[in-house]
């Protein structure tokens, strides 16, 4: 599976915010050029302050297509969309100007997964704001994603040393996500979870569901969901066939998983597993979008408008990503054939 070296796209992200910094310090790391070949989408001026700020040892090599890289340490090879008037660019401040930009460098990274030139997408963060003032129709990555993709459904995942998240539901209050805990859901989104693992490799293992209320609900001492919706739907799917365990009490089984008990888990809503991952490791959560034609791994963090232009933004969580989408690329690569 590791003949050769994924090749990973990396969108510069809003380019007033820390993705090109970020980009600069990871793709500088020999760990980093070691385990793949990385191409940028983004502003070759932009990009040159980035290296510049954070005293990066690397040199610009412009490309048309991938294809055109010189893939050693040292260089970063740059698709340049030339996309900012640096007269008027500032770090750290919302630009429609930046926004736009942002949208075209994703844009043009899922063409080229999409067309097959490179082998996954590793992303860096955008700012809500600068895609509404530029009149991006997208709230966010995801959406982005799903749209140019035509997939309907995109399945987020979570994965921070071994241990793998993934969400029932995430962007909606307690109250509404309670709505969303039935029998059919979560039987629907299990069979999601374990078909995108096998794409990304990971045949081995259970996958837990996580209890919702304080120990499991107490056989409804403390809520019923457990009893009438979460138990049944678990008991089915094993007499299905499916490797799945639970509901296991969501005070223990991040950790169980974590240690290696289960390959993954099934958080029912969105701060279940955000703090379970983060608590574990914050710089090296990294979100996996599944159920795309493509592969695409993301930073967990936002532009940090408050340091951007400073060099103080850390690139952990960019080289994580970067590696993740090499660790799963040749995997999610045979799966696709």
């Amino acid at each position: 599976m590791k003949n050769k070296k994924p090749l990973i796209v990396v969108p510069a992200g809003d380019p007033a915010g820390v993705g090109p910094e970020i980009i600069a310090k990871a793709c500088a790391l020999e760990k980093v050029t070691n385990a793949e070949k990385v191409v940028v989408i983004g502003d070759r001026h932009v990009m040159e302050k980035a290296i510049a700020i954070t005293r990066a040892d690397l040199r610009i090599h412009t490309v048309d297509r991938p294809e055109d890289g010189i893939y050693r340490p040292g260089v970063l090879n740059l698709i340049d969309l030339d996309n900012i008037d640096q007269a008027s660019f500032r770090f750290g401040e919302v630009q429609a100007m930046c926004g736009k930009a942002a949208y075209a460098y994703i844009e043009k990274s899922i063409a080229l997964a999409m067309q097959k030139e490179v082998d996954a997408v590793a992303t860096t963060p955008i700012n809500k704001e600068a895609l509404r003032a530029a009149g991006v129709p997208f709230i966010g990555h995801t959406e982005i994603f799903g749209a140019l993709t035509g997939t309907l459904e995109p399945l987020t995942m979570f994965e921070t040393n071994g241990l793998r998240i993934f969400f029932l539901t995430r962007h909606k209050s307690l109250r509404d996500m309670l709505e969303d805990i039935t029998k059919e859901n979560i039987k629907k989104c299990v069979k999601e979870c374990l078909a995108a693992l096998a794409r990304l490799g990971v045949t081995e293992g259970t996958m837990a569901v996580a209890g919702l209320n304080p120990h499991c609900g107490e056989h409804g001492l403390f809520g019923w969901e457990e009893v009438n919706e979460i138990e049944p739907a678990v008991k089915e799917l094993q007499a299905e066939g499916y490797p799945v365990a639970g509901p296991i009490g969501a005070d223990s089984v991040f950790h169980l998983a974590a240690i290696g008990r289960y390959n993954s888990v099934l958080s029912l809503y969105h701060d279940q597993g955000h703090i379970a991952a983060k608590t574990l490791d914050f710089e090296r959560t990294i979100s996996v979008t599944n159920n795309m034609p493509i592969l695409r791994t993301s930073v967990d963090h936002g532009t940090a408008f408050d340091i951007a232009g400073t060099g103080a933004a850390s690139e952990v969580s960019m080289a994580e990503a970067i590696l993740l989408a090499a660790k799963y690329a040749p995997y999610f690569m045979l799966s696709s054939k």
